[in-house]
């Protein structure tokens, strides 16, 4: 009686396995690499508020 147990658990496991690969590839790691790129752009942002934008200094003429 273990044998078809056996096989179905095995089924499941790799059918959980590839929704897994799935769900990682198509929702989790798109959503951490806007958050990250979205973060970075907005930790610069706050820091040229309070720092002027990048390049030299106007010239006092």
């Amino acid at each position: 009686m273990s044998a078809p147990d056996d096989t179905t658990s095995r089924v499941r496991r790799k059918r959980m396995e590839i929704f897994a690969f799935l769900f990682l590839t198509a929702v989790v790691m798109p959503v951490l690499a806007v958050g990250t790129v979205g973060s970075y752009g907005l930790g610069v942002w706050i820091y040229q508020m309070f720092a002027g934008p990048p390049g030299p200094p106007t010239s006092a003429h």
